[in-house]
């Protein structure tokens, strides 16, 4: 089999489960991990023999594609503003409006502070600290979250990314101490249960869920609490930075407006989604 039944194949199928683009853009995604190609090496030499061994692969990802397996999951990696992180189950796949929030942090900062403490909430594989650390590399970075599993993640792909970032094991609903910190972001669970339906299988059948979701009754319960350890441990300037549901976006604002907080700006994503907020605490 050449690389271009290869591909015919590959697509067919797991065309029950995803669409011809995205059945495409997988293929090609494991053509790079299995064979090590590129997708123009890939189109140039389509006529190219697949190795036994590496078609082998190839067959044992699409099994777990049709289960619906997330392929970062299958190779264990994702990549992130440039960077490439380690993911398993015990942590969320780092996504595009993740790296929105990254961006519109860094163009926030710019270069008004060249150096100080950052604080990341809820890190997971560790996408937003291990990136910041990337490019404010004179600030001490902070990462906490309260699954072991996820900090071990974390802490290899810092070691791996070659940056420096301090872990706390902790759950934020309970953490507090009087460090100050110049900068704190947050990519909390907020997902309400009743959205559960509209979610895709893969993510519902193989991502934690006590990184996504938040109960009905409660679902600010995170940016309320990380609101308080904010206002007292925000330095004078200090910036908090926020993702957040999309369908919660006033209702954020209006939380971190009864707190006090100042400068609240809400922020659409590509998709046009409010999905980022930016504010700093009255002093």
């Amino acid at each position: 089999m050449n690389f271009k039944a290869l591909k015919h194949f590959f697509v067919q199928e797991i065309a029950g489960t995803f669409d011809a683009q995205e059945a495409e853009a997988l293929f090609y995604m494991a053509v790079e991990k299995i064979s090590g190609w590129r997708r123009s090496k890939v189109i140039l030499n389509n006529d190219e023999l697949v190795k036994l061994a590496e078609f082998q692969l190839y067959q044992d990802v699409i099994k777990q594609l049709q289960l619906g397996k997330p392929i970062q999951y299958i190779f264990n990696e994702a990549h992130f503003y440039g960077l490439t992180f380690r993911v398993n189950p015990a942590v969320l796949i780092p996504r595009a409006e993740t790296e929105e929030l990254v961006d519109w942090i860094l163009q926030t900062i710019g270069s008004n502070h060249q150096n100080g403490d950052l604080l990341d909430i809820g890190t997971g594989s560790g996408c937003i600290a291990i990136s910041l650390k990337k490019h404010l590399k004179e600030w001490n970075v902070f990462a906490l979250d309260i699954s072991a599993e996820a900090l071990a993640i974390a802490t290899l792909n810092a070691k791996e990314n070659n940056v420096s970032v301090q872990f706390i094991a902790a759950d934020v609903l309970e953490y507090n101490n009087d460090q100050k910190f110049e900068l704190i972001v947050s990519n909390p669970p907020y997902i309400k249960e009743d959205e559960k339906a509209a979610m895709h299988a893969n993510v519902m059948d193989h991502e934690p869920h006590q990184a996504l979701f938040v109960r009905n009754d409660n679902p600010l319960i995170f940016y309320n609490a990380i609101a308080d350890f904010a206002q007292g441990n925000l330095s004078e300037n200090g910036y908090l930075f926020f993702e957040i549901n999309e369908y919660l976006g006033q209702q954020t604002v209006a939380l971190l407006s009864t707190k006090g907080f100042t400068d609240i700006v809400l922020k659409k994503d590509m998709q046009g989604k409010d999905r980022m907020i930016c504010c700093r605490v009255a002093r």
